[in-house]
C-alpha cells in the first residue's frame, strides 16, 4: 500500500484496543511507534506489523509479548484466526486541515494556506 494508506499506530492505541482481547493477535499494515504516555505495556501482547521502532519492540518484548513479521505469522497461523486488524488515523495528516469548503466562506473550518503568520499576512477585510 502507499505510505498515505499506511498511517502509523502508537503502542498506547494498541493497548487500548487489545485490552479485552488478550488471546488475539494484533495485525497492523503499517508502522508501530513507541508512546511514552503508556505507562505499562499489557502482558503477552502479540503484534504483527511491517515496521516497529526499536523502543516499541523492546517494551513489548520486556512485557512478555511477541513481535512478528507477516511471513512469520503466515507460517504460524495460515488461516488468520483470532486476529484483530488495526490501522492508524488516516486524517491525522496536516493536509486534512486545509480540505473542505474554501477558507472564509460560511461555516467553513478549512484553514488557508498562508506564507507566514503575523501582522502583515492574510489580514485583509473580514480577517481582523
Amino acid at each position: 500500500m502507499s505510505r498515505h494508506n499506511r498511517p502509523p499506530l502508537s503502542l498506547k492505541h494498541i493497548a487500548k484496543y487489545m485490552k479485552e482481547k488478550t488471546s488475539k493477535t494484533c495485525v497492523i499494515v503499517g508502522s508501530v511507534l513507541d508512546d511514552p504516555r503508556l505507562i505499562q505495556v499489557p502482558e503477552g501482547l502479540q503484534i504483527v506489523t511491517l515496521r516497529i521502532s526499536e523502543a516499541a519492540r523492546a517494551r513489548v518484548e520486556a512485557a512478555g509479548g511477541k513481535v512478528l513479521t507477516f511471513d512469520q505469522f503466515a507460517i504460524q497461523n495460515p488461516t488468520g484466526k483470532d486476529t484483530v486488524l488495526l490501522r492508524g488515523k488516516k486524517t491525522a495528516r496536516e493536509a486534512y486541515k486545509h480540505f473542505g469548503a474554501a477558507p472564509g466562506t460560511k461555516r467553513s473550518k478549512a484553514r488557508p494556506y498562508v506564507r507566514s503568520e503575523g501582522r502583515k499576512f492574510e489580514r485583509a477585510r473580514g480577517r481582523r
